[in-house]
């Protein structure tokens, strides 16, 4: 599947803004918000259409209509929640799930301290968090939902490093990844460069 990295000059923008470490966390979980709303223009851009007849106030005309295209925002805990809001703002049906999880400092197994997912498992999984890091988090996430019976999954980040992204692609080539940027690489303690610090800790203020 494909790598799509969304540079429309607006998010562009509002990125550059986030990315200032005097932004304060209003404006920062504001901007994430919109920037999630434009980016899920183009994660949506090929839902299908069918067409209804309706009445204008001038003509009856066939009108181009969803069809049917049931979708699931889930995000990792917790900077993912950051993310709903933008989306749920432009697919406001949408259900939400859950996905939190870390990772056992004795076997490296990632372990679910919270997973709660609608039981339909036709609907399209959009798996949100803001960074794409090494990338074990999302595929940990996207393991999960494959396992559980979840076949259309797409994963919606703000910033990721390569390695992430490589990860991503080499255990799910089946997963299109979207993004805002694509950035330089990790440092000693994979933090993404240049990046924007800890995604949470900026959207919560807990830095």
């Amino acid at each position: 599947m494909a790598l799509h990295i969304i540079n429309h000059p607006l998010v562009q923008h509002k990125l550059s803004i986030m990315r200032n470490k005097e932004t304060s966390t209003m404006m920062f979980r504001e901007l994430l918000k919109e920037i999630s709303l434009f980016m899920g223009y183009e994660i949506t851009r090929d839902f299908p259409l069918e067409y209804e007849e309706i009445e204008t106030p001038l003509q009856r005309m066939n009108a181009p209509t969803l069809s049917g295209k049931k979708v699931v925002i889930a995000p990792i805990l917790r900077a993912g929640l950051g993310m709903v809001d933008g989306l749920l703002a432009l697919i406001p049906s949408a259900r939400v799930g859950h996905i939190g999880m870390y990772r056992d400092e004795v076997t490296c197994e990632p372990v679910f301290y919270y997973y709660k997912m609608p039981e339909n498992k036709d609907r399209l999984v959009i798996v949100t968090d803001p960074m794409l890091a090494t990338g074990g988090s999302a595929c940990d996430a996207i393991a999960r939902l494959k396992r559980d019976g979840y076949t259309s999954i797409r994963l919606m980040c703000l910033v990721a490093a390569p390695q992430g992204v490589k990860a991503v692609q080499e255990r799910h080539p089946d997963v299109d990844i979207y993004l805002a940027a694509l950035d330089e690489g990790l440092n000693e303690r994979n933090y993404i460069l240049p990046g924007l610090g800890d995604a949470g800790d900026r959207i919560f203020g807990t830095r």
